[in-house]
């Protein structure tokens, strides 16, 4: 009834659930551990981001304590770095590498950064569309409409591109906050290197998205050349 899970071309799928699954145990592990070491300077996430804030003159951007449960991110369409109660509140060097990551973004943002600006335009359309995707797919499978599955394939393909756009935004908004944490005097050098173990984790999860975006393409783009 589904063939897809019995073509060969759904092998391709598992390195990248194997590195995703790897990924998110590896970001789990480090962010814990370094959850349980304070920063030497004794700021808190909320402390942290504001300082940031005002060292990079970015005036027009605020800092909100998010819901439980809601992630930390830079919104750039209300300029607003929202950050989960535990990173707002928390002291540690996790809190800190997070926070200074989001302001990284907050930075390219005011900076015109290409990559971020191509990627908050295809967001919503990446985001829309991406639910649309299976329900077309499927469609397309158990009507025989190649038409259906010609959109649902396009669809991953827009998924794919906005994954592979991600990778350079998030290490770049990495790379920044590592240099401001260091130019600003807020690390010690053994906190540098805790926190860029923590911005790796992270980043890790970015690369693993992306090839599962692209897994997924080639699989379904091979599993319709196979059908037709």
């Amino acid at each position: 009834m589904f063939p897809v899970f019995t073509d060969w071309t759904f092998l391709i799928l598992i390195p990248a659930m194997l590195l995703a699954f790897y990924a998110q145990g590896k970001v789990k592990a480090v962010f814990e551990q370094y959850f349980r070491e304070p920063n030497t300077a004794g700021l808190s996430g909320a402390e942290a981001a504001e300082r940031l804030i005002r060292i990079n003159h970015l005036q027009d951007v605020r800092v909100e304590k998010t819901q439980k449960g809601a992630g930390d991110h830079y919104d750039p369409r209300e300029k607003v770095i929202r950050l989960s109660p535990v990173v707002y509140s928390s002291t540690s060097l996790t809190s800190l590498g997070v926070v200074a990551h989001e302001v990284g973004h907050a930075v390219q943002h005011a900076e015109g950064y290409v990559p971020l600006a191509l990627r908050n335009t295809l967001a919503p359309v990446t985001g829309f569309s991406s639910t649309l995707a299976f329900p077309f797919l499927l469609l397309g499978l158990l009507t025989s409409l190649s038409s259906l599955v010609k959109i649902g394939i396009l669809v991953f393909l827009a998924v794919a591109i906005f994954q592979i756009i991600t990778l350079p935004v998030e290490y770049n908004a990495s790379r920044r906050a590592l240099t401001l944490l260091e130019a600003n005097g807020m690390v010690k050098p053994y906190e540098f290197k805790a926190i860029n173990s923590v911005l790796n984790a992270a980043a890790l999860t970015y690369v693993a998205a992306a090839l599962m975006a692209v897994s997924n393409l080639v699989m379904l783009s091979g599993f319709y050349r196979n059908r037709n």
